[in-house]
């Protein structure tokens, strides 16, 4: 298995959000390290054809705000991206693994993908509706891009309780407690159940995560 690259970007020459020898940093390469192959090898077991080298990145920037995410690059190599303020805000590295692992997960699951077809499908079923009421080429555009967001958003909480269910799989395979990793959940803001939000509610999260570990009898 490769090993996992980690890019740094940064802004501000000579001045970055977190120097290499910030113990968050060294935290961050050590999980991005032990979480990657294990992320490989469950990602190859489930399609040997598909691209499962993970590129894991840290974006240095000052002025980024906490987050972490996944996509894909040019190639169709699986990128998933950290910000620094992101990385200071776990306060240990079993939840830095939990929820690099969950991103991971979404790459696995190919929720972009799926996203990608629901938002088209969105697109086109809005658009279609209003051209049949006679609607003008810009009520027509309004409409698709309408459906586009709720075809996109329309499945995205049932996506993110995937990823965190094969997410505390891949944290404990990396050698991590997904018991303590989910708890990052209890010091983020709660979305709620909001209609059309990207994310279900973190209580729901817990549950799922809890019931994972004991499924699987992890710790």
């Amino acid at each position: 298995m490769r090993r996992c690259l980690i890019l740094f970007a940064l802004w501000l020459a000579g001045c970055t959000a977190m120097p290499p020898d910030d113990p968050a940093y060294r935290s961050f390469v050590a999980v991005a390290q032990d979480v990657e192959p294990v992320a490989e090898a469950e990602c190859l077991s489930k399609d040997p054809n598909r691209n499962c080298d993970f590129q894991i990145e840290l974006d240095l920037s000052p002025a980024a705000p906490p987050n972490a995410f996944q996509s894909v690059d040019r190639t169709g190599r699986p990128v998933v991206v950290f910000t620094a303020a992101m990385v200071k805000s776990f306060r240990n590295a079993d939840e830095m693994a939990f929820v690099m692992s969950h991103e991971v997960a979404h790459h696995i699951l190919g929720h972009l993908d799926r996203q990608r077809r629901n938002a088209q499908q969105g697109a086109v079923l809005l658009g279609e509706l209003v051209s049949k009421e006679g609607g003008s080429p810009e009520e027509i555009a309004n409409a698709q891009y309408v459906g586009a967001v709720v075809g996109a958003r329309s499945y995205s909480k049932s996506f993110e309780l995937e990823a965190d269910t094969m997410g505390t799989v891949i944290s404990h395979l990396a050698g991590y407690r997904p018991s303590v990793g989910v708890r990052y959940f209890e010091q983020i803001p709660d979305p709620g159940d909001m209609f059309l939000g990207s994310h279900p509610a973190n209580p729901e999260r817990i549950l799922v995560v809890k019931e994972t570990i004991r499924a699987y009898g992890l710790n």
